[in-house]
């Protein structure tokens, strides 16, 4: 017989394959992971840069009046400007109808701390240099909150 004389070995097993290079679908997922990743790097950055540019238009402006009552009196124009973009409707409130709008529902530091000042500080003769500073200060924060909710 014609099998007997054949030298017959048992069946051998190819070896696993490699975990390395990886299988194209993992590069697929690692790339867009990676690209969703510096998306959101992207997106903070040019966040923060955004509000660096208004804080140093806020803090530009009021470098450049001569006194604490112009000081106000631009902190409260920049505050309608920021207002305005977010509601145009808010560019017409008037007295405690616009330190409300300032106070944005989450406190009362305009309508009866330290920006109530902003109603009338402009058109003052002399105001108290404290007080300009703790006004400005609040308008400086509400002014960038409502440049970020104006886009």
């Amino acid at each position: 017989m014609i099998g007997t004389t054949l030298p017959l070995r048992d069946v051998h097993l190819p070896a696993a394959p490699g975990g390395w290079p990886p299988a194209p679908g993992w590069w697929l997922l690692l790339g867009a992971l990676l690209l969703g990743l510096g998306a959101v790097v992207a997106l903070r950055l040019h966040r923060r840069r955004r509000r660096r540019r208004w804080q140093s238009l806020f803090d530009g402006t009021l470098a450049a009046a001569p006194g604490a009552a112009a000081r106000i009196g631009m902190a409260s124009e920049l505050l309608r400007r920021a207002a305005r973009r977010c509601d145009p409707a808010a560019a017409l409130l008037q007295g405690e109808d616009w330190l409300r709008f300032l106070d944005g529902g989450d406190g009362h530091e305009f309508s009866t701390g330290d920006g109530r000042v902003l109603l009338d500080g402009g058109f003052r003769r002399a105001v108290d240099e404290a007080e300009a500073t703790r006004a400005c200060a609040l308008a400086r924060g509400r002014f960038i909150a409502l440049m970020e909710r104006g886009r």
